[in-house]
């Protein structure tokens, strides 16, 4: 078969015009991004308000392997399948982050015959978006440590500042670091900062909650920087930087059009992480691909534990719209390592590791059951798998009464789709969601922990470290009780160990601490060693990268 590459290359593919025409849009509403991309502002988006949403389709996955389970590729899949059996279909998927393309992923635009077009561009910096976040974060940065170096008219405390640098790499290195060396009028204040990658700042999260340009300016301006020497929080707004950020961000908050490899409509825009954010595309790219499509595939981050919650618990209750249906995939190689198998040791990869692994799709089942919204399983088949495992994966969901469906996306797209296309159609054509968030808003901080921990990860309880507990206190007594929580956690257990598989039970979640994201309009408890600034493997995905003298890149997948 193909390298991803080499199928996209070989690609005959439309000018992103004929892509928006088929939803309505007009040539003249587009900002073109050379001949395959386009951004479209939001004065031009805001003439389909008033068309009736179409049906909107989230999918999740089972805890993963380190390289995925191929949820983006069933997305895209489930998108040309959809248009294989005649229905008007758009995507809204998140914007890949260079870090992880260069660390251990190596793209995120689906694979094989189920990807977004150009996959090169997309997954190398696109329109933007990321530096515009970067830039806006940094020069917000940039105000604080000025303000302390030239007077501090604030009263800031140098070792309360919350807001750290981002760059969009991954660089272990810059995690934690000293700045403002070199005395008062070369270097400012020495104090701890760090970085995080850009995916994990807050205005990451901004850019992807925002309703419109009112609303990212409001959001801007509530981001907490720092406390003073008393202990109140020093926002965004107070350093009267906002304006300079939203200049920096006038362009990124359009958002951005591409196509399948069979020429579907797909809105990428929005790239905020799952682990440690809430890991959904922007709600501006949902609520227009609602009005331009009957129906609208989207994609939570990670798996249902992490994206699907923080979507359901955060991004439903912000946006005010639900999904319709939730597709879980599933794989052979996931489910079997969640049974004790060794990837590396194919002797491993049997039958018994198989079932043994059911118990991680099944509380993924039942986690997403207790939203009230119908679920499909798609078994993703990978060239290798044998079908004797893919049998018994059907024959367990049947077993459990779970709707379900092949996706044979990745080796025929959306001919590989229909089955998994047809199931969706029939599962929303007979049963109604019936939408419900988790837990209510005004119950105490602990308590919404709590129940996630309990109801989600299945943990037994929660404990909190010293300064996690100060930190609880002091948001509640500052008035922001009555936010929703997004933890977090290892994408690679349900737990927050992250060498615990299937769906582990009798553990205690542990709350090392506790950040809030004033403006994105969330709590942040972050759990076992979760890091807020990935690391390289010791093989990163860069290794295998290169491009030649005509331009064509090789490697990236």
């Amino acid at each position: 078969m193909k390298t991803d590459l080499e199928i996209a290359y070989d690609a005959e593919m439309k000018p992103i015009k004929d892509i928006a025409a088929k939803i309505g849009i007009p040539d003249d509403d587009l900002v073109p991004y050379g001949k395959y991309i386009a951004k479209i502002p939001l004065n031009e988006l805001d003439k389909y308000k008033d068309k009736q949403d179409g049906k909107l389709i989230l999918v999740t996955a089972i805890t993963a392997t380190p390289a995925g389970e191929g949820k983006t590729v069933t997305s895209i899949g489930l998108i040309q399948g959809l248009s294989k059996i005649g229905k008007n279909v758009v995507g809204a998927l998140r914007e890949p982050s260079l870090g992880p393309t260069f660390g251990i992923k190596g793209g995120a635009t689906g694979g094989g015959y189920a990807q977004v077009y150009p996959m090169w561009d997309i997954d190398l910096q696109f329109t933007g978006d990321i530096p515009a976040v970067a830039a806006a974060h940094n020069l917000l940065s940039a105000m604080v440590e000025n303000h302390i170096a030239k007077g501090n008219e604030l009263g800031i405390d140098p070792t309360q500042i919350v807001l750290k640098k981002t760059m969009d790499m991954n660089c272990r290195e810059l995690r934690n670091i000293v700045v403002g060396l070199g005395g008062k009028g070369m270097g400012g204040i020495p104090h701890e900062s760090g970085f995080l990658i850009t995916s994990a700042s807050e205005i990451s999260a901004i850019l992807a909650l925002a309703s419109d340009l009112d609303d990212l300016r409001e959001r801007l301006g509530n981001i907490i920087v720092a406390y003073t020497y008393d202990g109140a929080p020093v926002k965004a707004k107070d350093l009267k930087c906002i304006g300079a950020m939203m200049i920096c961000l006038k362009d990124a908050i359009n958002p951005n059009l591409v196509q399948t490899l069979e020429g579907q409509p797909v809105f990428i825009h929005g790239f905020p992480f799952a682990n440690i954010a809430h890991g959904a595309n922007s709600v501006i790219a949902t609520r227009s691909a609602l009005k331009l499509g009957d129906y609208v595939v989207t994609e939570a981050g990670f798996a249902a534990d992490l994206g699907a919650e923080k979507f359901m618990d955060i991004v439903c209750r912000q946006a005010g719209f639900s999904p319709d249906a939730v597709v879980i995939v599933a794989s052979v190689r996931a489910l079997m390592m969640h049974g004790g198998a060794d990837l590396k040791d194919e002797s491993t990869m049997n039958m018994d590791s198989l079932n043994k692994g059911f118990s991680n799709l099944d509380k993924h089942i039942e986690n997403m059951q207790q939203y009230g919204v119908p679920i499909v399983v798609a078994i993703n088949r990978f060239p290798t798998d044998k079908q004797e495992y893919l049998d018994r994966i059907a024959e367990h969901c049947k077993e459990k009464g779970a709707e379900y469906a092949p996706s044979d996306v990745f080796m025929s797209g959306g001919e590989g789709g229909v089955k998994l296309a047809e199931k969706v159609v029939e599962t929303l054509e007979t049963k109604k969601a019936s939408y419900k968030p988790l837990y209510d808003l005004n119950i105490p901080l602990k308590e919404k922990i709590e129940t996630i921990a309990k109801k989600i990860y299945g943990a037994d309880r929660v404990e909190y470290s010293a300064k996690a507990n100060k930190t609880l206190k002091q948001l509640e007594d500052l008035g922001y009780g009555g936010l929703p929580v997004c933890i977090a956690k290892t994408q690679a257990s349900i737990s927050d160990d992250p060498k615990k598989k299937g769906a582990p039970i009798g553990w205690t979640l542990t709350v090392r601490e506790v950040n809030i994201s004033g403006g994105a309009g969330f709590i942040v408890p972050v759990c076992g060693e979760m890091t807020l600034m990935p690391g390289l493997a010791k093989v990163p995905a860069a290794v295998n990268m290169d491009i030649d003298k005509n331009g064509r890149i090789t490697g990236l997948k």
